[in-house]
């Protein structure tokens, strides 16, 4: 009996140390495994290009100076546009004012605040003083923060350890599989790879629909708005498009960027809410028909459980759970069918 417990209790105490660790070191991880996230998606690419009679470091540098140039391009279409429709915005403000007052207060002064009165003037002038305000605020603000403090120290220090951490990883990704496989006890080797690669194929396949998902998502944020006749619908549509591998990030940013020109752009109220409706409808596509057809069926999920893999592992885990559902969704499928395999040939099924 205590032959048999004592093995038990050794792999336990082996595998709850790096739990610990993990639990302790948290605050220290993000940077590291979002550096390994990058990593994991860049590895093929590096791959190929050093399979050419290309040093594997000469690789890693093309492809992480490719991802910036990606990052950068992202930038200078997102920031001037931003920068231009807040100018609009800001010069039809007393007009979007008045449209308000003429269509918005007398509806508010027959239901239930029939003593609101506002004036065009005073607010336009008090929405200037306010955003006075707020950037002599952050003018005081920016030396304190510039001059050393914590929190914006260990934020830059997280994220110029990401590209370096990255970088490592990448250069010595062969290495560090071939470290890991020769730890693994040889009587599970055969069987720890084979699991391995199944889910290293259903990772790659998830990848491959999402990247489809954020590329059929932008041609339709981008068709929409032109046909309801948005200014900057190319970029806006892109923006959106691009970023719905974040869950809500980016229809969020998408109706902010439309809702801005739209109200700068046009003079009725119900063509904003065109806008609206186009990224009403563009949630419901990809989280109900996109998602589930393009990466639920790529790694085997049916749509049903891709929709509660999201609703479960958003509820357990916030946010992030949202953005690790399918992929940790499908590594367990993966364990799941192995443990079904072990089912059909054991003693208890037969």
């Amino acid at each position: 009996m205590t032959s048999t417990r004592f093995p038990v209790l050794q792999w336990f105490a082996i595998l709850l140390i790096p739990v610990g660790l993990l639990y302790l070191l948290a605050p220290v991880l993000f940077p590291f495994v979002a550096a390994a996230v990058l990593a994991y998606i860049c590895q093929p690419l590096v791959a190929r290009l050093s399979v050419n009679k290309m040093s594997r470091t000469l690789a890693t540098l093309l492809v992480m100076l490719g991802m910036l140039a990606i990052f950068v391009l992202m930038v200078l279409i997102l920031m001037p546009l931003l920068r231009n429709e807040l100018d609009l915005l800001w010069l039809r403000l007393p007009g979007l004012l008045e449209s308000l007052q003429v269509r918005l207060l007398p509806f508010l002064q027959q239901g239930a605040m029939p003593a609101v009165k506002w004036d065009v003037a005073t607010l336009t002038n008090l929405l200037r003083d306010n955003f006075q305000v707020a950037g002599g605020v952050a003018g005081k603000l920016l030396p304190w923060l510039t001059g050393g403090g914590a929190a914006l120290l260990g934020l830059l220090m997280n994220l110029m350890l990401i590209p370096l951490a990255m970088f490592y990883l990448l250069r010595d990704w062969p290495q560090l599989l071939a470290r890991v496989d020769a730890l693994i006890p040889r009587r599970w080797h055969d069987k720890s790879s084979e699991i391995a690669k199944e889910i290293d194929e259903v990772l790659a396949q998830f990848l491959r629909g999402q990247i489809a998902v954020m590329l059929l998502m932008s041609v339709f944020y981008v068709f929409a708005l032109w046909l309801v006749g948005v200014e900057f619908a190319l970029p806006i549509g892109m923006v959106s498009g691009l970023l719905v591998f974040i869950p809500y990030v980016g229809m969020i940013v998408g109706v902010g960027l439309a809702t801005v020109v739209a109200l700068s752009q046009f003079e009725l109220w119900t063509d904003v809410l065109w806008v609206w409706m186009v990224f009403g409808v563009g949630q419901l596509l990809e989280g109900m028909v996109v998602t589930p057809r393009l990466v639920g069926e790529r790694i085997g999920l049916h749509p049903l459980a891709v929709v509660f893999a999201l609703l479960a592992f958003g509820q357990l885990f916030g946010f992030v759970g949202l953005l690790i559902a399918l992929p940790l969704a499908a590594v367990l499928l993966v364990g799941l069918r192995h443990l079904r395999g072990a089912y059909f040939s054991s003693e208890l099924y037969k």
